[in-house]
């Protein structure tokens, strides 16, 4: 009899994870298939209601973020050296003050306010995931657009919410004519991890701005075929 209840729950738990993967792939297929308006995704997971939608300046504000968990535990990073890339202990906490909070809203504000692309996830109406990408084309021949955030809340990262962001950007910057998206991306072998699942990879041309601003960001850029 034991043994039979073992079975039946190995079943059902094998039955909870197929059924997840395939929504995982479900909404991706679905985030790829988006055109200009970006109608509204929303599909089911174990976890609740997941919800995929454009942002607007107009609900741009804090009490938006009211249920986001920015924090992210750091034990190792990318870091270069003698021109290639090591991985290096460096443990931080990485979380954001409500100075960072201000400051996130005026760049999210100015992006939407000068055509370029926000888009977000939401569980049982409440933000979980959000990306942005700059409308301002740049590089020696205007290939790049600037995908300048993607974040998961902490409670949703490894549900897929990342991937269907960031499927939902390059469509976009795809859409507007863009060869390649490039991200200035944070360090974490987490973080990196994830844009090498991406197919992104080390950015032929490297913005300025970013590398001032940021300087142990690695500079990426992903293909849009």
């Amino acid at each position: 009899m034991h043994g039979s209840k073992g079975l039946a729950h190995g079943m059902a738990a094998y039955i909870r994870q197929m059924q997840r993967f395939l929504l995982c792939k479900i909404a991706r297929l679905q985030a790829l298939t988006l055109h200009a308006h970006y109608d509204m995704l929303t599909y089911r997971e174990e976890f609740g209601m997941i919800t995929y939608r454009t942002l607007h300046a107009g609900e741009l504000a804090r009490p938006l973020f009211q249920d986001f968990i920015r924090r992210q535990t750091v034990t190792r990073c990318m870091r270069r050296e003698q021109g290639r890339w090591v991985v290096k202990d460096a443990p931080f906490i990485d979380d954001w003050s409500e100075e960072d909070y201000e400051t996130l809203l005026a760049c999210l504000k100015h992006t939407a306010e000068s055509g370029g692309f926000l888009y977000a996830a939401f569980a049982d109406g409440s933000l979980k995931g959000f990306t942005s990408v700059e409308a301002a084309f740049f590089g020696s021949r205007n290939q790049y657009l600037d995908l300048s955030c993607i974040h998961v809340s902490a409670d949703m990262r490894g549900t897929g919410i990342g991937r269907v962001l960031f499927a939902a950007a390059k469509q976009w910057a795809k859409e507007k004519g863009a060869g390649k998206l490039y991200i200035s991306s944070h360090s974490a072998i987490e973080s990196q991890a994830f844009y090498e699942a991406m197919g992104c990879t080390d950015a032929e041309e490297y913005n300025q701005m970013h590398v001032e601003q940021e300087p142990f960001d690695r500079q990426l850029e992903c293909t849009l075929a």
